[in-house]
């Protein structure tokens, strides 16, 4: 099941993956939203996997930052993360448990000065993932954390050639990351494979947080 508030390309991407792929429209900022979501998913067979991706980037330093910019940040990137995991928990728990994975950022692992709105959201992540994976191990519930460094994606298409080029001189691998190098990671932890790891943060960032 795929969800976003980009309702064309969500729906052509569940078109392309066939008949065993649906969408959804949703905010993940929404509540409301999330428990349409979590219903469609029961009426589809249940919940056995939760993957948290949403998140926006808005880069600026702490004097740069508005109390708006901050706030959406919260919003998409932390209060989604959250709002997903309360209303997946209690579906996953009655389907016989399963995996839940939230996205968060190299920049959840280290100082980000640049962009502090997006880094505390990122931080936030780091802690909810700990704590709900604590809180809901007793229902067959693991909960992990993934940390993508510079991935080659639209989030940072902002990105000048000559910024882009120093960016990856940072990198030990000297690349950016796919996304299929992501998914890789996610697949992973939401499969049987992985089925000791919970609570864990893994980074996915060729070497960036060493």
């Amino acid at each position: 099941m795929i969800s976003d508030i980009l309702a064309e390309e969500g729906s052509r991407l569940a078109a392309e993956l066939g008949p065993r792929a649906r969408f959804v429209r949703h905010d993940v900022a929404d509540e409301r939203g999330w428990q349409e979501v979590m219903s469609a998913a029961a009426d589809w067979g249940g919940c056995h996997g939760l993957v948290n991706n949403a998140g926006v980037l808005k880069v600026g330093g702490l004097l740069q930052t508005s109390s708006a910019t901050f706030d959406m940040h919260m919003r998409v990137n932390q209060l989604g993360c959250f709002l997903g995991m309360k209303c997946a928990a209690p579906l996953m728990a009655a389907s016989g448990g399963g995996s839940i994975v939230n996205v968060s950022s190299s920049a959840g692992l280290r100082a980000s000065p640049a962009a502090i709105a997006y880094s505390a959201t990122k931080w936030a992540v780091r802690g909810m993932t700990k704590a709900a994976a604590v809180e809901l191990a007793a229902s067959g519930i693991r909960v992990n954390s993934i940390h993508p460094g510079p991935i080659d994606t639209e989030m940072l298409s902002f990105q000048a050639p000559g910024e882009r080029a120093a960016r990856i001189a940072q990198v030990p691998l000297r690349r950016m990351g796919t996304a299929g190098e992501v998914a890789s990671l996610v697949v992973f932890l939401v499969s049987d494979d992985s089925g000791y790891i919970t609570g864990a943060e893994i980074t996915v960032d060729g070497g960036v947080t060493l």
